[in-house]
């Protein structure tokens, strides 16, 4: 599922060939992802300027000139590929097969837009821009962790209420929005923070080390392209490459970078892979 910083950096790559311009034609190509598409869609987003390009958690929004907001999920193999005939950087010498374009936006540029989708996990919805906060993805997604309302006194208040191991804690959306298996174990190798602690035993210094720490991993992996480790792709078909700088995850049985002479443990947890160096985390 891509995380936070996957969803970013297809943000970033759709916004110079969005942000601003206009949708001469949007087709629609099948009723339904892993929900129903909002009635007439093809009709609401015909025609219509994308004033804004924003994301929430791992949701992309893109904000139209009608006063509604288009959300995009790009679920388990969700892509968003760009096809622009006059340039090189985006042109897919070959591009994946046509039959999963579920939903293209045919711009007035010419440049060709598919939300391809082989798995069928992703979501598409329309809704009233003034009423996004209240959508039900949305409406209960904690403070984004690169934003200001993410501090080192909000997280260790909400750690508090919480007797759940750390890591399942962190993935918690409703503490903090966007964070993802790959990235929370990342942080928590950063920090020397076992996944197996109780959130609620953290002291207030351990638990301000996460934010920046968060921050930090967050934006290197965005400027990384994200992780690519099966169907994630940015919007010129490339992979992301995060994935080469793991310092644990998906390292089990390998040696710690650290070089404290330990492996690298794996142990599930809310049927989630955790994988961490049981000398370097406590």
């Amino acid at each position: 599922m891509p995380e936070l910083p996957e969803v970013e950096t297809v943000r970033r790559g759709l916004q110079p060939v969005m942000e601003g311009r206009v949708i001469a034609r949007a087709d629609v190509n099948r009723p339904d992802l892993r929900w129903p598409f909002p009635e007439n869609m093809a009709e609401r987003l015909s025609g219509r300027i994308v004033m804004a390009l924003r994301r929430r958690s791992k949701y992309i929004l893109a904000d139209l000139d009608s006063c509604e907001t288009l959300i995009i999920h790009l679920g388990m193999s969700g892509r968003m590929q760009i096809d622009q005939h006059d340039s090189a950087k985006f042109h897919q010498e070959a591009p994946i097969h046509q039959k999963h374009d579920h939903v293209v936006f045919h711009m007035q540029d010419g440049t060709r837009i598919a939300f391809n989708d082989a798995r069928r996990f992703g979501a598409m919805d329309i809704i009233a821009t003034a009423g996004v906060e209240n959508h039900w993805l949305i409406n209960k997604l904690g403070p984004e962790p690169l934003g200001n309302a993410f501090d080192e006194t909000y997280l260790f208040e909400a750690l508090k209420k919480k007797s759940a191991p750390i890591k399942t804690a962190l993935l918690d959306q409703h503490i903090v929005a966007g964070l993802g298996n790959i990235y929370v174990c990342e942080v928590l190798f950063r920090t020397g923070i076992s996944p197996k602690r109780k959130a609620s035993n953290l002291s207030a210094t351990r638990a301000a080390s996460l934010v920046p720490a968060i921050r930090e991993v967050l934006s290197e992996a965005i400027e990384s392209g994200g992780s690519s480790l099966r169907d994630h792709r940015q919007t010129n078909g490339e992979l992301g490459y995060f994935q080469h700088n793991f310092a644990v995850y998906d390292r089990e049985g390998q040696q710690c970078k650290n070089d404290c002479g330990s492996k690298i443990f794996r142990v599930v947890q809310s049927g989630r892979s955790s994988f961490y160096c049981p000398k370097c985390q406590r």
